[in-house]
């Protein structure tokens, strides 16, 4: 039986952009730019969208009425370790509409032996989120091997993240296979509801169906939901709604 290369394209692209939080963190990212992201985000109904923190009240303005949820980023992306900080801009961005927190694990504490001020800054996060949903940047480029990425994730499942997130996006390395394993190994292996998200790079929908195929093996047939799996990217929206209109 042959296959269809485009009506696999095409499915493969219905099931990713529901699961897409459209992002534009760009250091030129302007208030244009955001009235265009929630253009597409109400039109195409993907997760969420996430945006620089100066921009959340725009966007509850603009998508207000919509099931588009708004994503803000807090510590990002270097990933200090001030804690009073990232608790302030967490309450403001809430207070302006954020229904999810992006929250940069303080990494180079972490991998400079400081487990216990990453994991600090985490629960400061979390009791003061609230209900928000809480995703944790693990920066995984920048750990140098799955054995620290492993336990970065045991770290921030422990301290109350809702999700489990490769990348900022803006280091050398962004997300990768192997990091993306570790982190849906260690989500699993915790017994505990924790979603994945998958960010920097991604920009084909070969790259979303590769990331999509490792959360199937792993987590096993039907755990991809938004509510479990979200990826990151700005380029990839681009490449799923040409896939799905080629088919129209």
């Amino acid at each position: 039986m042959t296959v269809d290369p485009d009506a696999a394209d095409a499915a493969m692209a219905r099931r990713a952009l529901p699961l897409l939080d459209l992002t534009d963190l760009s250091d030129s990212c302007s208030v244009q730019a955001v009235e265009t992201l929630c253009g597409k985000a109400r039109a195409s109904r993907v997760a969420a969208i996430c945006v620089w923190p100066q921009h959340v009240q725009l966007c509850a303005e603009r998508l207000a009425g919509s099931p588009v949820r708004i994503a803000t980023v807090i510590n990002f992306p270097a990933g200090g370790t001030d804690i009073e900080r990232s608790v302030e801009d967490t309450a403001e961005a809430l207070d302006d509409g954020a229904h999810e927190i992006d929250l940069v694990l303080p990494y180079r504490a972490f991998l400079a032996g400081n487990a216990d001020g990453a994991g600090e800054m985490i629960e400061a996060v979390r009791e003061v989120a609230g209900r928000a949903i809480l995703k944790v940047i693990l920066e995984s480029g920048a750990m140098p091997d799955v054995a620290q990425i492993a336990e970065a994730s045991r770290l921030a499942i422990g301290a109350g993240a809702d999700f489990l997130k490769t990348s900022t996006g803006k280091s050398a390395v962004s997300a990768t296979p192997q990091a993306a394993e570790t982190m849906l190994t260690a989500i699993r292996d915790s017994g505990r509801p924790v979603g994945f998200k998958v960010s920097g790079g991604l920009r084909t929908v070969a790259d979303a169906a590769l990331y999509l195929d490792l959360a199937d093996r792993i987590m096993g047939p039907g755990w991809v939901a938004p509510k479990t799996f979200r990826i990151g990217a700005s380029s990839l929206y681009d490449a799923l709604t040409a896939s799905l209109g080629a088919r129209a």
